[in-house]
């Protein structure tokens, strides 16, 4: 599928210019731009977790919207909310074929071993938006979105780092989504690196606490840390906790996302349709955990039939929706799947909204 791009929205590697809104990508948030208070909890002051509800994973689920197309054909990775701007963004690896910032066309693998994305803005409705593009960040296992007046900074991975196959990224990058914008690794952008050593770097912002969550591998394990977000912004990488990836989750199917409401964590898990487990059959495997981010204990764990009929079935990324941004109480746990023929891959979420 041919995609062109006006230059004049093109940030290439060396720091070449970009559209007049994207300017020096912002690295100043606007005073008075914060989320609201109401929407905080009051104890990240003393960086502290939060006391909050959690979701009930054995509720029902519904669709938010369902087999929607997203800019490139490819599976989505993982999906955001802006609950103030209403909006949501998806990250999928790009496709072959296209030609952004380079000389020629470049092939899917290509893409996938240097760690390229494509980043849909989208509605509430699952109509799209916009799009830009991301150059060397990574796989897009996870992304946040933070709303910044009418503009929104998405928080993804960057630096990636390659085997040949695939890519993931070594940092964390914030950045205001500019419709049609290209990005490289070496353009001018926001970075934070909080874990030296740390490899396969992904982020996650939990808007309803105020909080930036972290998945990294170190020494061997995959560990997840919640951070206050203002003070990361300012470089303070202290955590308010961090816990170890439970070994029940991903120990025999891929891991697919993961996000957080208050001291709870959730972790997506499972494989496209038609992988199943003998108990599995029909239903395929994608499974939900929660995890306490002051223990790091699993307090609830279940098999999830949301979306069954959809055809490929893969779970793909995880999302807090607030309805009311300044009501705690209308959060939705949302979670996705890509479906359909490939080339031709849809979006799906679904959520759950039962608070306990």
């Amino acid at each position: 599928m041919a995609d062109t791009v006006s230059r004049r929205g093109l940030l290439v590697a060396g720091g070449g210019t970009a559209l007049g809104a994207l300017g020096t990508l912002g690295l100043s948030q606007p005073a008075g731009a914060a989320p609201p208070v109401t929407a905080r909890a009051t104890a990240l002051a003393a960086a502290e977790l939060p006391a909050s509800r959690r979701f009930n994973l054995t509720d029902g689920s519904d669709p938010l919207f369902r087999e929607k197309p997203l800019r490139n054909a490819t599976v989505l990775q993982s999906f955001a909310f802006d609950n103030v701007n209403r909006r949501i963004y998806v990250a999928q690896v790009l496709q072959g074929g296209l030609k952004l910032a380079e000389p020629a066309a470049v092939s899917g693998g290509a893409r996938n071993a240097a760690g390229d994305l494509c980043v849909t803005q989208l509605d509430f409705a699952g109509n799209q938006l916009g799009q830009m593009y991301l150059l060397g960040f990574g796989h897009g296992v996870s992304m946040g979105a933070e709303p910044v007046g009418s503009s929104t900074y998405l928080w993804t991975e960057t630096d990636a780092v390659s085997d040949g196959k695939t890519a993931r990224g070594s940092s964390i990058a914030r950045f205001p989504f500019v419709d049609r914008a290209v990005l490289t690794k070496a353009s001018p952008m926001e970075k934070h690196k909080p874990v030296a050593g740390a490899t396969n770097t992904t982020a996650s912002v939990d808007f309803a606490y105020g909080q930036l969550i972290v998945r990294y591998s170190l020494g061997g394990r995959m560990r997840i840390s919640a951070y206050d977000l203002a003070a990361f912004k300012s470089g303070n990488y202290t955590p308010i906790a961090t816990v170890d990836q439970p070994s029940v989750v991903a120990d025999s199917r891929p891991f697919q996302g993961y996000t957080s409401f208050g001291r709870y964590l959730y972790l997506l898990e499972g494989s496209a349709y038609g992988t199943y487990d003998s108990t599995e059959a029909n239903y395929g495997n994608t499974y939900l955990t929660t995890v306490d981010f002051s223990t790091g204990a699993v307090v609830q764990r279940a098999w999830s039939k949301a979306g069954y009929s959809l055809s490929f079935r893969e779970p793909e990324g995880m999302g807090v929706h607030l309805t009311d941004p300044a009501n705690l109480n209308s959060a939705r746990l949302c979670f996705g799947f890509a479906s359909g023929l490939g080339g031709a891959r849809m979006a799906s979420i679904y959520f759950k909204d039962l608070l306990i």
